[in-house]
């Protein structure tokens, strides 16, 4: 299985960052970089999800938006993967458990924007995912007085890092988590959906 997976060696601090990626986009991109910068992390991983769980009808499919991942990253530090489709988890704490066993000394840090954190209490086994990875919170237009305010922040408020330490996420013993105000692009993938610009054929 490790041949499907992408290669990291212990002592790498690694983002995930999780999503239907439907249509993948520039804020995406954007949103990686400065994950990049700011957690100093050495690299990002793309989890193409095979299908998210909390929505009702599932994404274009997996090679198609493989493709327009791979064409629009071009970062060196910056992976396109489809690992939970190799894992066959459907769920991100089950994800996070079999990369912790696969990658033993490789640091990994869950990124999500905003308006995840804002639901986050309603993902399958969240605590256990707050107490046991770092988690990178990137701002969103329109959403951030709701991820303040979320049940996720308020269980977890004591194991906040001011965004002044954001570079300390990834060696930050969890729980850990920290929120980043950072320019954002206002471009989501259900707006690009809506538009017609991409079709889930």
């Amino acid at each position: 299985m490790r041949h499907n997976l992408p290669f990291a060696v212990p002592g790498q601090v690694i983002g995930l960052f999780g999503g239907s990626f439907d249509p993948p986009h520039e804020g995406h991109v954007h949103v990686s970089r400065e994950a990049l910068k700011r957690f100093g992390l050495d690299r990002v991983w793309w989890l193409m999800s095979p299908g998210n769980p909390l929505k009702a009808h599932g994404p274009a499919p997996m090679e198609r938006r493989m493709e327009a991942a791979r064409a629009l990253v071009s970062h060196p530090r910056v992976a396109v993967t489809d690992i939970e489709a190799h894992l066959g988890t459907r769920y991100t704490a089950a994800t996070l458990e079999r990369l912790r066993a696969l990658y033993p000394g490789v640091r990994f840090v869950w990124l999500m924007g905003a308006d995840n954190l804002a639901q986050f209490h309603h993902w399958q086994h969240w605590e256990w995912i707050m107490e046991n990875v770092p988690v990178g919170v990137l701002a969103r237009p329109g959403q951030r007085i709701s991820a303040r305010t979320s049940v996720a922040a308020q269980r977890f408020r004591s194991a906040k890092i001011p965004a002044t330490a954001a570079h300390l996420l990834g060696h930050a013993k969890a729980p850990a988590w920290c929120f980043l105000n950072v320019p954002m692009m206002d471009v989501s993938s259900s707006e690009i959906r809506a538009r017609g610009e991409w079709g889930g054929e």
